[in-house]
């Protein structure tokens, strides 16, 4: 489903029809076509201590093969759910395909979630298996009893106790065939849990269609060239749905070899030195990994083989989009979606689709509008909600043991969003911000994200959350939390220097009347800020407290 080269945009919002097979499965879509016909061709690059090595299609093919035949020995079987706990690594995606093989269902979980997150994500999915590395054993060995139903813990690092081995769990069975499972597009394949920065994760169950509703816009986003050589990159964690299906899913679906390199805290220099040294092409990275790339050195400097780079997440603002083009050469192709829908809106600079300060038009495939509360599509510049309209391959099967909040989601054909946005004359989408982040201060709506943006534009500022405090002369004021860089001290001259700078910059509505300088800004494992604790701390602050807690 590569979108065709050289059609024009309205061609292909007029032209493209979905093409999805009745009987659909992941392995075989991404792992086994490439297995057949070239089993040697590279799929995983791995980049660690100056070295690289590949592992090919067939590698993956028949070890996916073994571990679901192992697993089938451990009882588990189709529509069960297996929690995949491990960082970027060749076991992931063998732990994926493997499941995808038997019928079941995957559940990706984070790298870095502790102890409280994975407890509350493995009793809500009620996962059976979990396969995952000596610390995520731990921590799930850690909460059996809030999860009776877990059952074997795969170790990648080897058994303990009463941990498997990965290695010995292989062995447990000859290399063969596995005949995968006969399913359909809405079979049950993946359960992603949302960030649960409004509340508390819910797990949004998928389809093996899901893959397929991501491939016009992977293609959309980075104009891959048919007979040229393509390397993909992200350092998004592959549990997350960005990581996952914005990157991992439909890069192997291509054919195009996915970079991984140890697992470890986002470093700018090191990411421009890893995508330097191993040829990357393509990128997706969070606008939080972009903005933290302006503080590197010259970009220049590390001869990357860049063609596209594309951001989602969060919003990535003009002040980023403007530095990438002129410190790297390329206009970012910014794009948007949610965890129960994603990659419904984007940017594509090599069709002329690409605004600074814009989320997109529309991919093809996708009926995306910005409606008011009655459903019907806003005029241009009047602000209303990001909608996208059923069915939709992406779109998600619903909220597991959640028929409520799965209703709730929609308005009619609609799925709700949640996210406020402006489309402007030329049909681009303008993202204001989440419905709950919405600071209503003096009549002005305001949403956080464009404050944010400014705020990390500032020398100073390494990163910031932007939220409404209540006031009880303007129903709220902006009170921003900022993170400093390095060699900069929390002091009332810069907090003023800071506050200048935003009112200079956007609007005596929008500038925040108070800040206050923190360590550190906690991001979701997808990148996003989490201003829900500091929504809460403003608001004790205030004194607006009821009778259930903070208002």
């Amino acid at each position: 489903m590569i979108l065709g080269r050289g059609a024009s945009y309205a061609a292909l919002i007029r032209d493209f029809r979905w093409n999805i097979p009745p009987r659909f499965n992941i392995a075989t879509a991404c792992i086994d076509r490439w297995a057949a016909a070239e089993p040697e061709r590279p799929a995983l690059v791995r980049r660690a201590d100056g070295h690289t090595e590949t592992v090919s299609y067939g590698t993956l093919r028949r070890d996916s093969e073994r571990l679901a035949h192992a697993l089938i020995r451990l009882g588990i079987g189709r529509g069960d759910r297996v929690a995949v706990l491990l960082p970027q690594a060749a076991e992931t995606v063998v732990a994926h395909m493997a499941v995808y093989r038997l019928g079941g269902v995957v559940v990706p979980l984070a790298a870095l979630f502790g102890e409280e997150a994975l407890r509350v994500r493995v009793a809500a999915s009620g996962a059976k298996a979990a396969i995952t590395d000596a610390g995520g054993a731990a921590k799930l060995a850690a909460l059996r009893g809030d999860a009776p139903g877990l059952g074997p813990l795969i170790s990648v690092d080897g058994p303990n106790g009463a941990v498997l081995g990965w290695h010995d769990t292989l062995a447990t069975v000859e290399a063969a065939p596995f005949p995968t499972a006969d399913t359909g597009p809405d079979d049950p394949a993946l359960m992603i849990f949302t960030s649960g920065t409004t509340g508390p994760p819910k797990g949004a169950v998928h389809g093996h269609r899901v893959l397929a509703g991501h491939l016009p816009g992977f293609s959309f986003t980075h104009d891959f060239a048919a007979g040229a050589s393509h390397r993909f990159w992200t350092p998004s964690d592959w549990a997350w749905a960005g990581g996952l299906l914005n990157a991992l899913l439909p890069s192997l679906y291509f054919g195009i070899p996915v970079v991984f390199g140890p697992f470890r805290r986002f470093q700018p220099e090191e990411a421009l030195a890893l995508m330097a040294e191993t040829a990357v092409t393509n990128a997706f990275l969070p606008p939080t990994a972009i903005k933290m790339m302006r503080a590197a050195a010259e970009p220049r400097r590390h001869r990357l083989a860049l063609r596209t780079i594309g951001a989602a997440g969060e919003r990535l603002g003009s002040a980023a989009y403007d530095w990438a083009k002129d410190a790297v050469g390329i206009a970012i192709n910014e794009f948007y979606g949610q965890t129960e829908c994603n990659y419904v809106l984007g940017a594509s600079a090599a069709l002329g689709v690409t605004r600074a300060g814009a989320i997109g038009k529309p991919v093809p495939g996708h009926s995306v509008a910005v409606i008011d509360a009655e459903g019907r599509a806003v005029p241009s510049g009047e602000q209303g909600e990001i909608a996208i309209c059923r069915p939709d391959p992406a779109m998600f099967l619903g909220y597991l043991d959640q028929p409520e909040a799965t209703r709730d989601k929609f308005r009619g054909d609609w799925m709700l969003t949640g996210d406020r946005a402006v489309t402007d004359e030329d049909g681009y989408v303008h993202f204001v911000g989440r419905d709950d982040d919405i600071i209503i201060s003096a009549g002005y709506r305001i949403g956080p994200s464009e404050i944010e943006d400014c705020l990390a534009a500032h020398p100073a500022v390494h990163l910031a959350a932007a939220v409404g405090k209540p006031d009880p002369l303007r129903t709220e004021i902006v009170k921003a939390y900022v993170a400093l860089r390095p060699g900069h001290d929390a002091t009332d001259a810069l907090a003023r220097d800071i506050q200048r700078f935003v009112r200079e910059r956007l609007s005596a509505a929008e500038y925040p009347r108070e800040i206050a300088f923190v360590e550190e800004v906690p991001l979701t494992t997808s990148g996003k800020v989490i201003r829900r604790g500091f929504r809460e701390k403003a608001a004790r602050e205030a004194g607006a407290v009821t009778g259930d807690g903070v208002a």
